[in-house]
């Protein structure tokens, strides 16, 4: 069977689509890094792969705010191919700068695809610093298939604007449809304030899918938890059977699969 093809956006300023490339293929995926303008002038790129992944970094150096400039590239260049992309049920995820864009380009909530104006944003950290922490996460939907198979979760965040924010009937339409994935917790798994959130999203939301649950946004990076030894505590603790952050590449490797068929 032809291995389960992964694409990964690369822009200037985009710094983890390596260690996310790695990520797919140390679960058997094929996955190649494709740079936006390249993807723009062959948009058929998208139908041969079965996963786009936007990654973490700070894409065109986070100009007029973080993820802004990727995103409408993606709404404006890419909005047909993006859509046939998603009609057929493929997955999306975006990690951190990822996260930023989807929500900034419309892709989530998702509500309606690109809708405009958005319905949620990414922003400033409520601590007004970079925070670079882990962070423990709590699985409180099992709607997107990445985030199945576990009740918790724990992973590094980096970033300056991971604020989740949106209005009350967003966020109660998010809680209603199960789209709020994950959410910040302290280590008695239960929701806290900072450091356990650690930039005061909403809610704690650290995550968040759309209705149908294969568009898949999150602040912390799966792709810095792949084996076992990455976790700080690993020396005091023992090493783990399989490292957190592998399972999102797991499921969505397994998800693309099954919608195969």
């Amino acid at each position: 069977m032809k291995p389960v093809s992964a694409l990964v956006l690369r822009a200037a300023g985009i710094n983890c689509d390596i260690e996310t490339e790695h990520a797919f293929h140390l679960v058997g995926a094929q996955a190649d890094r494709v740079h936006i303008n390249r993807l723009k002038s062959e948009p058929e790129l998208l139908s041969k792969a079965d996963i786009l992944v936007i990654p973490g970094g700070f894409s065109y150096g986070d100009a007029i705010s973080a993820g802004t400039i990727l995103a409408n590239e993606l709404r404006t260049s890419l909005q047909d191919p993006l859509r046939k992309f998603v009609g057929e049920g493929k997955l999306i995820l975006g990690i951190c700068n990822g996260f930023q864009i989807l929500t900034k380009a419309g892709l989530l909530p998702g509500f309606d695809l690109f809708e405009e104006p958005a319905q949620a944003t990414v922003s400033f950290n409520a601590s007004d610093r970079f925070e670079d922490r882990w962070v423990r996460l709590r699985i409180d939907s099992e709607k997107s298939p990445l985030a199945r198979g576990r009740s918790f979760l724990e992973m590094p965040v980096a970033h300056a604007e991971g604020r989740f924010v949106a209005e009350d009937d967003v966020l109660a339409k998010l809680s209603a449809q199960g789209q709020i994935v994950m959410r910040y917790v302290n280590r008695d798994g239960e929701i806290d304030g900072y450091p356990s959130n650690p930039n005061g999203s909403v809610d704690n939301i650290a995550g968040i899918c759309d209705p149908s649950g294969n568009i898949f946004g999150l602040m912390p990076h799966p792709e810095r938890f792949v084996y076992p030894y990455h976790h700080p505590r690993w020396t005091r603790e023992g090493l783990r059977d399989e490292s957190d952050g592998l399972l999102l590449f797991k499921n969505a490797v397994g998800h693309a699969l099954e919608r195969r068929g």
